[in-house]
């Protein structure tokens, strides 16, 4: 009989003996964070920005128009759907892992809390404003010559916009539109008998600030809010009333999009008609100053009849405070972020083609450190060049003046075969993504409105040229969408390749959008639906195998967000193994580390800076033969399960490198990276080091140091 030695027996056993720590009949008991609750601990990260004194003072006003532009989507939309979800009762808890309603109280009380720190923090920032003699003044701080001009200003610009509706005369109360903010006004005659009225206050055709003219030093800023209730009584001048004040209120409606069955319907109209029934969604959320007279509020709620208790909460004096992100520099650039040029990458040099460029080696672009026209002008190139037969791209968000777009429109005009595979149901962008299908197909384009029940979410295009050795194909594959205006403030990664490794699985790909039937197999390319889910826990589970095997297993990841049970309860097997996992996500997290028996192997950090992290990477020890990939997915059953996403490997040693020192750079952040605390607290991530270091600085920094060596 064959002898075993002692060594690898005892491994044997170890490996035979092991079990996994987290089967699925066990991922009730591991430990989760519920998804909102965890979103709503991202955003209080972007309250802390707004808090932070090493921030600019006009970004951090900025940093409290994001806070309140992300809470308004959260309501539409996250709200909204745990509502829907209570008709599914006890169903409905194996979705959230715990009751609806449950859900809604513990939501609701996290969102006050925030909100009143929200308000705290605006009161000191505008104390700080003071100092740098800014002045932001409402309707009762005016001096005689601020109050005539502001006057002035208001007869001839606001007033013939406004049309007020009287409440106690209309036989119905008016439809109040999301996203927008009325005054509701109480009118008080002699005889103290009242009235009520209702005024829209219009954020599109007038600023939501208003510089006053001031001194050289002094510079004061009147929102347009204060600026009507200083003029009320011009509103109302044909009305005797001997009492007139304005209170906020703003609606905010349910934003799911539903679609109607109707056969005879082409996919567009059934698009513009669940955009228009979105607007009159189901109210989630009715907003009123918390100063507004008890009886008057009643008056309102009983109006409105729709709005429910749990729906209704007292606010601040303004609403849609998301306007501040637009707050005006007033000519104080030392209190904003100073301007970031993007950085030329070393490969693109001026009177050398491009495509020259890319087919001499992969090319891997850092948005927004580098700069997105690369892109651009890699399509403008191929708009001209006669030797371009054929553009296949994916459109999911673009801009509304894109030169993404133009560059394709120009392709066709010079006799381009241009594909557009056009995602519709791009949330709140349906309608500008509607404008440009349609004006592409009038030029002569063939776009295609995605796959039947998958949201095309994959960042690729693909250009065929014909060489001298034939058709050569330049793919395009990255983790952010192709937009002009997000790219200088979200970070992303794109590869330019002619690898035919990756380019043979593009054109796969592009050709399972426009046939359905021909889903295509994937050997490089890591595609959701197809095996995504599938690769990714065999690559996390090779990770185990060789921990148990004693050799290096280690797993860094950088994602938006970790919510999927089975691929957190795989991470939490690996940990339990003894693979070092680091982790990087900027939103929503269910994963919670260092828990015994779970993740003591778990690092997990989350960054929020100057430029919105949106990149998505993941790198796999593979026994020392490492595998690198950048990805339009997150790690969530709807990217992994129902969306077409696409992870693309990075085989050049050079972007490799790139990639691994930018992660390290953001592990190593002190200053802007945060430690999930065990109860959800957000924790600034300290060490022993004086030095700070900023780990979005230091990319910069490294980028340009690269391109001026090259």
């Amino acid at each position: 009989m064959k002898k075993v030695a002692p060594e690898k027996k005892n491994q044997k056993k170890k490996i035979s003996s092991r079990k996994k720590l987290t089967p699925k009949k066990a991922l009730k008991k591991m430990p989760l964070v519920n998804r909102d609750i965890s979103w709503l601990t991202f955003n209080d990260r972007v309250l802390q920005e707004a808090e932070d004194k090493s921030n600019p003072l006009i970004e951090r006003l900025r940093f409290l128009g994001i806070y309140s532009n992300n809470m308004d989507e959260f309501f539409r939309v996250r709200i909204a759907t745990i509502k829907r979800l209570i008709k599914l009762g006890k169903k409905a808890v194996a979705i959230l892992g715990l009751h609806p309603k449950k859900l809604l109280v513990e939501l609701q009380k996290r969102v006050l809390i925030s909100s009143g720190k929200f308000d705290k923090i605006y009161s000191a920032l505008l104390i700080e404003l003071e100092a740098q003699e800014i002045y932001i003044v409402d309707e009762l701080h005016l001096n005689n010559a601020q109050g005539a001009w502001v006057r002035e200003y208001f007869l001839n610009n606001i007033l013939p916009t406004l049309f007020p509706i009287m409440l106690d005369s209309t036989p119905k109360f008016p439809y109040l539109k999301d996203k927008s903010i009325y005054f509701a006004i109480e009118l008080e005659r002699k005889e103290k008998k009242k009235n009520y009225a209702l005024i829209e206050v219009s954020g599109e055709t007038l600023p939501r600030f208003i510089t006053i003219p001031s001194s050289a030093t002094k510079k004061h800023v009147i929102l347009i809010d204060d600026v009507i209730r200083y003029c009320l009584k011009d509103i109302f001048s044909s009305i005797e009333y001997v009492n007139i004040n304005a209170f906020t209120i703003k609606l905010t409606r349910d934003a799911e999009l539903d679609l109607d069955n109707d056969i005879s319907k082409s996919f567009v109209e059934k698009i513009t008609g669940g955009i228009k029934n979105r607007k009159k969604g189901d109210p989630v959320r009715f907003l009123y100053d918390k100063t507004m007279p008890k009886s008057m509020l009643l008056f309102l709620r009983n109006k409105l009849k729709v709005i429910k208790k749990d729906n209704v909460i007292a606010g601040a004096r303004y609403h849609n405070f998301k306007d501040f992100i637009n707050f005006p520099t007033l000519g104080h650039k030392e209190l904003t972020w100073p301007e970031a040029h993007p950085l030329s990458h070393p490969r693109f040099l001026a009177n050398k083609s491009i495509f020259k460029s890319i087919g001499e080696k992969d090319i891997l672009l850092h948005f927004p450190y580098q700069s997105f026209h690369h892109v651009i002008d890699l399509l403008r190139e191929a708009s001209i060049d006669p030797r371009v037969k054929k553009i296949q791209i994916t459109l999911y968000r673009v801009t509304k003046n894109s030169n993404i777009v133009n560059a394709l429109i120009n392709a066709v005009k010079n006799g381009k075969e241009v594909v557009v595979i056009m995602e519709l149901q791009a949330r709140f962008d349906e309608e500008n993504n509607i404008l440009w299908a349609n004006k592409l197909m009038e030029e002569g384009a063939r776009v295609i409105f995605g796959v039947p029940g998958i949201k095309v979410h994959s960042k690729i295009f693909l250009i065929s040229r014909k060489e001298k050795g034939g058709l050569v194909e330049y793919a395009y594959t990255g983790t952010g969408n192709f937009n002009e205006s997000t790219s200088k403030i979200y970070t992303d990664k794109a590869l330019l390749t002619i690898d035919k490794r990756i380019t043979d699985e593009v054109r796969s790909l592009f050709d399972f959008y426009t046939d359905n039937l021909k889903p295509g197999v994937y050997k490089n390319l890591v595609v959701a639906p197809f095996d995504m889910r599938k690769r990714i826990e065999a690559l996390i589970q090779k990770e185990i195998d060789n921990s148990f095997k004693g050799k290096p297993a280690w797993i860094i990841l950088k994602l938006n967000n970790l919510i999927d049970r089975d691929i957190i309860a795989k991470l939490y097997e690996a940990s339990s193994a003894g693979v070092k996992i680091k982790l990087m996500v900027r939103g929503a997290c269910s994963l919670v580390p260092k828990v015994k028996g779970y993740s003591e192997n778990i690092e997990l950090l989350s960054i929020v800076g100057r430029y919105l992290e949106h990149t998505r990477v993941f790198i796999f020890c593979n026994g020392g033969d490492e595998k690198y990939f950048i990805s339009s997915a997150d790690w969530m059953s709807r990217n992994l399960d129902y969306r077409s996403e696409v992870a693309v490997p990075i085989y050049d040693i050079e972007s490799q490198q790139e990639m691994k020192h930018i992660l390290d750079l953001q592990f190593r952040d002190n200053k802007k990276a945060r430690v999930f605390g065990r109860g959800g607290e957000n924790l600034y991530r300290t060490n022993k080091s004086s030095k700070h270091l900023v780990a979005q600085d230091e990319i910069r920094r490294f980028l340009d140091k690269k391109s001026k060596m090259k």
